[in-house]
């Protein structure tokens, strides 16, 4: 037995070390959860009769108060134990096998406190032995040992042909969920009684295959026994979560004992009700970082607390400890990274090592709204496209008036010849309409705008003159004169610019293989883009927007001119010029505030540690290689590298530099990534352990909370409005095995079935599923 700590009672607090047989064994067992069969069974045949050794039993006089019988009984029963922490003993049978709801006397004795009332003898043991609950433990643990033994496979016998048939049925059952698994559809109909035209997805494609296969026909169905066709939404149920449990066995067994990375965070789905989504972040065998979801759980509150339990559940349930956590990857809310109580710090109480690396994509997002509503000008621009989206999206027909004119456009430009025809050119493009807290998806609309500007001049156009809208014309107005003037297309052009880099910034962040050093370096590179459009882009700027508002027949404002605002007082517009306002206060401001911002949201590129993992950056022939940093970073991780295995990466960091610059194979390497895929190729992970060890941890670090992202997308594909009262655990079950469909499909078959089979006792043809109501 192992202590371990439960909320309802007490469990028997035992010294592992003091059993004679192997302590992994019993730790398999020691939460009433009787999963591992085959554990549990080697496990008896190793313990054997109990034989306390005598160094182990304390010895006391003859007399004592405490003990004075003899220790002849305590040999003769193979059911008892004996703990020497708490001096007691204890049952074996009830332990494993004890009816929870049970409230005898004798047997919480002898499974929760222990017994030791020494000078009642034997006559106690015998008394516990003829108890209805001793009985009934030992009777349990007969047919656990032996399942030929139940009385269900005494009273009835089955075939081995009655077994066969029932695995054919389970076979087709499970290939059809494992379809509308794979593509996250609803499994049940409105109506799935015999009379009615469509019972149900799962039902009408299993009467598909019926249909069109002869061998299929023969065993479903109608063709099936009436009480065990294995169709009943319970049934399907078992199933779906028989494959999620073979789903995220695949994804644990390939963790094993390695460091990984969590990524989490919370939404509510379409029944208003919270849900916290996970994630491991993690280096497979192969040297690849990958990013897979592990669960979505359903909280009542978004405390730290609460997170922070729900985390630890998620993670425990799956066999993962926290103490293996060394990375940790939030959007940046205060209940997630909290200094003093939040999330982040909770989780490194548990887990010291387990850095917090604030979303990067979400970083730059908070970029690009400071930027919005920073800048007066750019403030001004996107209200106009908001207002430019109500009137030509506002209903169907004036989407069809921008189609039209879009292809009449483009009819004209190719009888010019101005554009060319070909396959996958001239698309039909639309308005999308951003949304604010991803301000990435502005680019999108800018760019449309741009490429579709005289379609839109043209709609607009035609709806001021027509009567029809007069109720709208105070907004068709003004937005046909922002529209034609220079300070619109002049910001349109700078966002289009700027939301360019950013957006190529952005989807490289959200790559999940994509490490953290080659992130900073974009993010650098996206920070000398800012500063030579600054110094150097100007009149290459000017000189594409003139020609622009040239070519569609609008005025070109002189930049010595004073400057007069369009739809603004002149009463709040400064005496400037032209000049003064477009490049001083509009382009190079918005450049300077995006610099700014850049600077103050990614001050992780600022952290000691990610100082020290710069030494590992492969690029130009490894020249920002430093054996003293590698060293140091050593250090922020003592649970995984202390003793002895600092001398040993200290001996292997002399060869190691000297050998990778030497080798053909690490030239034309640039990332990290790629450095820890060619070591592992080449073997040399095993000859470098520890460096090669450091480098998983640099690895793990999460880079954005992208795969998170995607985990809400998917649940808005499973759970939709028609499919709102689904429950949280099927719910949790139909995204792993839809989010990791990959992984999904390399699950035997086999597997599957057999962990069904293991749910509960099934006979092959009395598995209680008549009229589908099991």
């Amino acid at each position: 037995m192992v202590e371990e700590k439960n909320q309802e009672q007490e469990e028997p607090a035992y010294d592992i070390n003091c059993l004679p047989h192997d302590p992994g064994l019993r730790l398999s067992i020691a939460s009433y959860h009787v999963n591992d069969q085959d554990a549990v069974r080697r496990l008896y045949v190793l313990r054997g009769p109990f034989k306390p050794i005598a160094h182990q039993f304390p010895k006391r006089k003859i007399g004592d108060r405490y003990r004075s019988c003899s220790l002849v009984w305590l040999f003769k029963h193979n059911w008892v134990e004996y703990s020497i922490k708490k001096d007691s003993v204890f049952c074996f049978y009830c332990y494993l096998f004890k009816d929870k709801k049970s409230k005898g006397k004798g047997t919480n004795a002898f499974t929760v406190k222990g017994w030791r009332n020494w000078n009642m003898g034997e006559q106690a043991l015998l008394k516990h032995m003829d108890s209805k609950a001793h009985k009934a433990a030992q009777e349990k643990l007969i047919g656990f040992m032996d399942p030929g033994a139940q009385i269900g496979n005494k009273i009835e016998k089955w075939s081995d042909e009655d077994r066969r048939l029932y695995k054919v049925r389970l076979k087709y059952t499970l290939r059809c969920l494992k379809f509308l698994l794979h593509q996250g559809l609803a499994f049940r109909g409105h109506d799935e009684s015999e009379e009615s035209s469509n019972r149900g997805n799962f039902i009408e494609l299993l009467k598909f295959l019926a249909a069109n296969s002869e061998e299929v026909d023969k065993y479903v169905l109608k063709n099936a026994p009436g009480n065990c066709s294995l169709i009943s939404p319970k049934i399907q149920k078992q199933v779906i979560h028989c494959c999620a449990i073979e789903t995220r066995k695949k994804i644990i067994e390939e963790i094993g004992d390695e460091p990984y990375a969590i990524l989490t965070d919370e939404s509510s789905d379409i029944s208003h009700r919270e849900q916290l989504a996970l994630c491991l972040r993690y280096v497979d065998k192969l040297g690849r970082p990958c990013e897979h979801f592990i669960g979505v759980v359903h909280v009542d509150d978004t405390s730290s607390l609460s997170l922070k339990n729900a985390i630890e559940a998620l993670l425990v349930t799956n066999g993962l400890t926290m103490t293996q956590i060394r990375g940790q990857g939030y959007d940046g809310a205060s209940n997630m990274k909290g200094g003093v109580r939040g999330l982040k710090t909770l989780i490194m109480q548990e887990s010291p090592s387990a850095y917090y690396i604030h979303c990067f994509a979400r970083q730059l997002q908070l970029v690009l709204v400071a930027v919005a509503k920073g800048n007066t000008d750019c403030q001004g621009f996107f209200n106009q496209i908001s207002i430019l989206l109500n009137i030509v999206g506002v209903s169907c027909k004036r989407h069809g008036m921008l189609r039209n004119a879009r292809l009449e456009q483009i009819t004209k430009t190719l009888d010019c010849g101005e554009i060319e025809t070909g396959s996958g050119l001239n698309q039909e493009m639309g308005l999308p309409r951003p949304c604010d807290t991803r301000w990435g998806s502005y680019y999108k609309t800018i760019c449309n705008i741009i490429a579709m500007y005289p379609s839109i001049h043209e709609v607009i156009v035609t709806l001021g003159d027509d009567t029809l809208h007069r109720a709208d014309w105070t907004k068709i107005h003004f937005m046909v004169g922002a529209f034609e003037s220079f300070e619109f297309v002049f910001v349109a052009h700078l966002m289009y610019v700027i939301l360019g880099y950013t957006n190529e910034l952005s989807e490289c962040l959200q790559r999940r293989e994509q490490d953290i050093l080659n992130v900073i370096s974009l993010v650098n590179v996206a920070k000398r883009r800012m500063q030579q459009l600054r110094s150097d882009g100007w009149d290459k700027f000017l000189e594409r927007v003139t020609l622009f508002c040239t070519k569609h027949g609008f005025e070109v404002p002189a930049m010595e001119d004073n400057y007069v605002p369009y739809g603004k007082s002149a009463r709040y517009a400064r005496n400037q010029t032209n000049d003064d306002h477009f490049r001083r206060e509009v382009y190079i401001g918005v450049i300077d505030q995006i610099s700014q911002e850049l600077d103050y949201r990614f001050d992780e590129i600022n952290m000691e540690l990610l100082s020290c993992m710069s030494a590992f950056n492969p690029s130009n022939s490894y020249a920002s290689f430093d054996a003293q940093k590698i060293r140091r970073l050593a250090d922020f991780y003592p649970h995984d590298i202390f003793g002895s295995d600092l001398l040993r990466l200290e001996l292997q960091l002399e060869n190691y530099i000297d050998v990778i610059r030497g080798d053909d194979r690490f030239k034309d390497i640039h990332s990290l990534v790629d450095l820890s895929v060619k070591l592992v190729e080449t073997n040399m992970h095993t000859f470098y352990d520890m460096v090669y060890l450091l480098l998983k941890l640099v690895l793990v670090l999460p880079v954005a909370t992208a795969s998170v992202e995607r985990v809400f997308s998917a649940l808005n594909t499973v759970k939709t409005k028609k499919r709102n009262k689904i429950g949280d655990s099927v719910l949790d079950d139909c995204l792993v095995t839809f989010i990791e469909r990959d992984i999904f499909f390399e699950v035997d078959e086999a597997d599957i079935m057999e962990t069904f089979m293991s749910i509960r006792h099934r006979r092959p043809d009395k598995d209680k599923d008549k009229n589908n109501h099991n």
